[in-house]
């Protein structure tokens, strides 16, 4: 197969402009508007309700907010006959009880209506459930940092998180944007889109640190573009089989499964970009060198005068 020769960090500029933007867009977002919380996070109830026949969404959210039940979302659950009902904590005496109260308010609306689920989240356990996806999402990345830092260098393991971030960020300011529900499954997303970053980002650094030791005469920049052309393919591959596999799921999984699969299919395209311009410009803005790759020489008895990567 004939070698590609695609001068990527000749279009790092124009890259840096483009996740800069992505990141102050994100940003503004999740301090102005912030996250629509799911019901894991905030309370309340949520229900599944199936009718016999065709139910418009809206005219059912209007009838609810009719009988004193506000702010809740009303959607189509899989068909145009099945309802998911997300209702935050109402004024009531027992909000263990407002599924109930809602689906009998429903019913005497529309007596074909049959409930298949209802569950109550408590406002104490959304709050607990927040506190701890945060520190998931910081433990992860501390522990990426370290990981990398006894793999590679300190170059690679600054590069690597700063590539991290980027695309936790870019997801999560593209939820806020446009007010997707942010849940439990969407937080389990995230922690796999720093896996799945984690993993391409080691393989193109693994190449960029073997050419490092080998090209003796090729500039920072070329070493780099080399590496990322020789790994290009692989990660195509790579994305494009995973990203097919995701479109599936996001398209025909249903809905308990859809804010996971669009978060993760948002993390793989950014994670692939990330890995080949923000990495890679993080190690580049850092003045990596071949010197800071090169093994240890060995002493006169064989051994090296100290560990190496």
């Amino acid at each position: 197969m004939r070698e590609l020769h695609i001068d990527f960090m000749g279009k790092r500029k124009i890259a840096l402009v483009l996740s800069t933007s992505l990141l102050l867009v994100a940003l503004l977002s999740l301090g102005f508007k912030g996250l629509n919380m799911g019901l894991d996070f905030t309370g309340g109830s949520l229900l599944e309700i199936g009718f016999s026949e065709e139910i418009d969404p809206e005219e059912v959210r209007s009838y609810l907010e009719g009988a004193g039940f506000s702010n809740g979302t009303v959607q189509y659950f899989g068909t145009n006959r099945d309802l998911l009902i997300r209702m935050p904590p109402q004024a009531v005496a027992n909000q263990a009880s407002l599924g109930d109260e809602i689906f009998a308010a429903l019913k005497s609306q529309y007596p074909s209506g049959v409930l298949r689920q209802s569950n109550y989240v408590g406002p104490a356990v959304g709050d607990e459930l927040a506190e701890d996806g945060g520190l998931a999402l910081l433990t992860a990345l501390i522990v990426v940092m370290i990981y990398i830092l006894f793999r590679f260098t300190k170059q690679f393991s600054v590069g690597a998180v700063v590539a991290l971030a980027h695309d936790v960020l870019v997801v999560l300011g593209l939820f806020s944007i446009f007010q997707w529900t942010f849940d439990l499954t969407v937080l389990a997303a995230l922690l796999a889109v720093i896996g799945y970053s984690l993993n391409d980002t080691i393989v193109v650094s693994d190449r960029i640190r073997e050419n490092f030791r080998k090209l003796r005469k090729s500039s920072p920049i070329e070493t780099v573009n080399l590496s990322l052309n020789q790994t290009l393919g692989r990660t195509l591959v790579t994305s494009l089989t995973t990203l097919f596999v995701l479109l599936a799921l996001l398209f025909a999984g249903g809905e308990v499964i859809r804010g996971f699969a669009l978060a993760l299919s948002i993390g793989v395209l950014v994670g692939t970009y990330s890995s080949m311009y923000v990495a890679a410009t993080t190690l580049l803005a850092m003045n990596i060198s071949r010197e800071d790759l090169l093994l240890p020489e060995p002493d006169d008895e064989g051994k090296t005068d100290g560990s190496y990567p």
